[in-house]
């Protein structure tokens, strides 16, 4: 007789899972609690979705257990993933590793994959709200419960994604399921998010975008370095770079440590470049004002929050006194290298792109089986794995949708 397979949440983990399961002969529905299956799918990547990652490097997961992220990696990786959505009839190409469809659509993505599931004939059921899961008492299995339904399943996946993102129906059920069931659970941190900043005088920034490198410290350690193009908004910090460092920032900010990121805005210059730079610059410009000089090297938002850090008014001019050793000059070019912003904190969980937090990988097998409670698996963010921007956290889910579904079907 087929297994009953019950998926909770209709993303891209569990539609992957209940592709998977029902490939391999068993009976799968999967309760979406939105009015249809795959809306947090059509906002990844802005719209274009990023599949996946050809470069993926699953030692840059932050995760509870490593060795499990790899193993479940390796048994559908990037490589898999290309194949795969090639043979359901998505074109692709490749830029640079971050695979997007040709179509640029993640719409194009989800028609596949409700096509696939269809053709495996998954059934849906949309709008439920899942209230529970129960152990059967008269036989093996469960029963999940909605608020118009009950299922009977042999095994259920949990995919019912995290809270991050402001796409309707972005839940926290892991975390109310996992305390239910005594399951070992990180919480939920708003990850791949701008980052607030504490001093709110340097708002007059707000609507600049630059080419900068970005180092983040903690407690004054440094941890990482990223580059690329920042935001730089009234209350804080955006851009892929910031997003990057904020895996690292928001968990330190939750433990209550100190957080500071120094921008250098003229990365491709070094310190000793720099000096020779604006000595000359002078020397062409002798009758120019700190504001001119710095006129076409940086934004114009960004020239008064550089003067007013160094202490320098826009409409001084440079004197020999500038020129001292520990002068105003050697102020303002070492701001303009490294320039620290304290972090305060970061933005909602509604403008985060994915969480940090879920299942601790650790509780669960390398079949994603709950150890304390077989017939259970979790795949993609309800999981405590969570990677950087560029097809990362697709990718995951591919794989552990992946995972999750074979097992179901085949464990016993």
């Amino acid at each position: 007789m087929n297994r009953k397979i019950v998926v909770i949440g209709g993303g891209a983990s569990g539609l992957m899972a209940g592709i998977q399961a029902a490939r391999r002969g068993a009976s799968v529905t999967i309760l979406e609690h939105n009015e249809k299956p795959g809306k947090k799918l059509l906002a990844t990547g802005n719209g274009k979705c990023n599949l996946t990652n050809l470069k993926i490097d699953p030692a840059d997961y932050c995760t509870d257990c490593p060795a499990t992220v790899r193993k479940v990696l390796q048994q559908f990786g990037p490589e898999e993933t290309v194949q795969w959505f090639e043979r359901i009839g998505l074109r692709i190409f490749d830029r640079q590793g971050w695979v997007y469809p040709c179509t640029e659509q993640a719409a194009s993505v989800l028609d596949l994959l409700l096509w696939e599931a269809e053709r495996y004939h998954v059934h849906f059921k949309n709008k439920e709200e899942v209230l529970s899961v129960e152990n059967r008492t008269a036989a093996m299995g469960f029963t999940v419960k909605t608020k118009s339904w009950q299922y009977d399943a042999d095994a259920v996946i949990l995919a019912s994604g995290s809270p991050a993102s402001a796409v309707r129906g972005s839940s926290d059920f892991a975390a109310r399921f996992a305390s239910e069931r005594n399951i070992p659970f990180a919480g939920f941190i708003p990850v791949l998010v701008p980052l607030r900043m504490a001093d709110p005088s340097l708002g007059g920034w707000n609507g600049t975008r630059v080419h900068a490198a970005a180092a983040l410290y903690i407690d004054g350690v440094p941890c990482r370095s990223e580059l690329g193009e920042i935001q730089l908004t009234s209350s804080g910090i955006s851009g892929i770079p910031v997003f990057q460092l904020s895996r690292y920032a928001a968990p330190a900010l939750q433990a209550d440590k100190k957080v500071v990121l120094t921008l250098d805005f003229l990365p491709e210059m070094k310190a000793d470049e720099l000096e020779d730079f604006w000595i000359n610059r002078e020397q062409n410009y002798s009758s120019r004002t700190y504001s001119q000089l710095l006129t076409g090297i940086l934004p114009d938002r960004l020239i008064p929050v550089i003067l007013a850090a160094a202490g320098l008014r826009g409409s001084m001019c440079p004197s020999l006194a500038d020129h001292e050793e520990n002068g105003t000059l050697s102020v303002l070019l070492e701001l303009l290298k490294e320039f620290p912003v304290r972090i305060r904190g970061t933005l909602p969980m509604d403008q985060a792109q994915v969480c940090s937090g879920g299942i601790c990988v650790s509780a669960l097998t390398e079949t994603l089986m709950c150890r304390k409670h077989p017939g259970i698996y979790a795949a993609g963010e309800a999981v405590n794995a969570d990677g950087p921007c560029g097809g990362y956290n697709l990718q995951w889910a591919w794989s552990s949708g992946f995972a999750a579904g074979k097992a179901a079907a085949e464990e016993v």
